[in-house]
């Protein structure tokens, strides 16, 4: 959620009371304070059965406590093809057209987009005619990203214009490429966004903050690397994979800086600003070795600065044949609460989920940290020879008599900042590769109950959504909306 509209418009001297309120909240404070409780989660689920007909699809949970079908998928939207691998997922209008100028249309968020990394296709989800069972609106084919030499589309985010903004990893061929796809309301094809000679290597997530006429972005990798599996000897390549901050100027659409975070910043993934839009500064998730940077402009300069904040260390451990390997966290998902108190990330290999309070932005204190599965667990098969932050390794997690596989993974926090959804699966040909059994078995959805006052976290016993038992297989959840 971007709560770009209040700066938006008053950077252009636009007057509150001369405007229509659309979608979202006027302020982040807002929306904690006066969003309402949510009832529904929807889950973008892939088909690890890559020859199942049906394909990947949105499935749509209950998440309401007084319902009778609570913790329960109660519709499925199939996307009925094959090889797309949902992934992230994003609104057609969000907070940032929350403020509409008179005589403008108001626009309406009901339509979720889906882009695929495998297939380059995107999916046009509506969910305002029914949205407990939402259905297919539009299919724009890979072959159009394609045509502006673009794959591997990523994140979604909603303009202050009312278009759509994609983020792209790769070029038509499969190689590394750092870019942007611009989409009208109609989901028409505008071109590619970024202007100037000057490209980013690679490319992932991104934020922009338009008070201070900034868009951050982040990078992974190339699409033919990382669709065909983990490689450790991919990352030596440093122009197919990232370690990279890239900042553009929004107005202008240029990429005027590029900050190389080197080996302990590899692969920077997901990317936050603070909520609070007079704040010019955020957070990166950097996924190998588990670290967190925080970014901000220097005082007195238009360039900007990143400095590590926080560091998981890596763990020794010892394969079943012997082989050692020092394993790092993968941080795969993080989040700031939207009051810009607590900032959440996910160790999908260590299995841990942890919770930081950052009120003082450049010291972060560890509040909570919650176990759920992870290749580390006292049972697995690799023993840990050396860990510098556990005297003992964790316990396997039950829930409800099933067994948490694999490791926590996307993170969704509710707009009051109580309940903190957890799923389980990456990418699944990742998701094979590290955790077999929770594809074959099927993912999960958790949710941690936040001590918003003072800190921490608890696992809630009484809600799990099992996708073990889906009507065409187990399914793997990953991002949720």
């Amino acid at each position: 959620m971007s709560y770009c509209a209040v700066v938006w418009n008053s950077s252009s001297n636009m007057s509150e009371s001369k405007c229509k309120c659309g979608p979202g909240y006027a302020t982040p404070l807002d929306a904690v304070r006066n969003g309402p409780v949510e009832k529904l989660l929807y889950v973008v689920c892939v088909q690890p059965n890559l020859d199942e007909e049906h394909g990947d699809y949105l499935a749509t949970v209950d998440v309401d406590p007084a319902s009778p079908t609570y913790c329960q998928v109660i519709h499925r939207t199939y996307t009925n093809s094959k090889h797309n691998e949902l992934h992230h997922s994003g609104w057609n209008t969000c907070s940032s057209c929350h403020f509409v100028p008179g005589g403008k249309e108001v626009p309406t968020r009901d339509r979720l987009v889906l882009p695929c990394l495998n297939s380059d296709r995107i999916f046009v989800i509506d969910t305002g005619t029914d949205p407990r069972a939402p259905k297919l609106a539009k299919v724009i084919e890979g072959d159009v990203l394609k045509g502006a030499d673009c794959t591997a589309p990523h994140t979604t985010h909603c303009l202050p214009n009312g278009n759509i903004m994609i983020s792209v990893m790769g070029d038509a061929d499969g190689n590394a490429k750092g870019d942007f796809v611009e989409f009208d309301k109609n989901f028409e094809l505008v071109g590619t966004w970024s202007r100037g000679d000057r490209k980013a290597l690679c490319g992932y997530d991104y934020w922009y903050q338009p008070h201070f006429n900034v868009m951050v972005a982040s990078e992974w990798g190339a699409p033919k690397l990382f669709r065909r599996g983990y490689h450790p000897t991919d990352c030596d390549d440093r122009t197919q994979y990232g370690c990279r901050l890239n900042f553009y100027r929004w107005q202008e659409r240029e990429l005027f800086q590029t900050i190389d975070l080197g080996d302990d910043g590899l692969t920077p993934l997901e990317i936050r600003f603070l909520h609070n839009p007079r704040e010019n500064q955020g957070y990166v998730g950097c996924a190998f070795y588990a670290n967190v940077y925080r970014f901000y402009q220097k005082p007195g300069s238009d360039e900007y600065t990143a400095e590590k904040v926080i560091d998981v260390p890596v763990k020794k451990v010892q394969g079943e044949n012997g082989e050692i390997e020092m394993m790092g966290g993968m941080m795969t998902d993080i989040l700031i609460s939207l009051d810009d108190r607590y900032l959440y990330f996910s160790n999908w290999r260590h299995g841990d989920v942890r919770q930081y309070d950052i009120s003082d932005r450049a010291n972060p204190r560890l509040t909570g940290q919650v176990f759920l599965g992870g290749a580390i667990q006292r049972d697995a098969p690799r023993r840990v020879l050396n860990d510098p932050e556990l005297k003992e390794a964790p316990a396997p997690v039950f829930l409800k008599g099933r067994r948490l596989l694999g490791g926590p993974q996307m993170l969704q926090l509710s707009l009051d900042g109580r309940r903190l959804y957890v799923s389980s699966s990456l990418f699944s040909p990742w998701d094979k590769q590290f955790y077999p059994e929770m594809v074959a078995a099927g993912g999960t959805i958790v949710q941690l109950d936040i001590d918003v006052e003072n800190g921490g976290m608890r696992l809630n016993e009484n809600f799990l959504v099992d996708f073990g038992g889906e009507p065409y297989g187990p399914g793997l959840p990953h991002e949720m909306r």
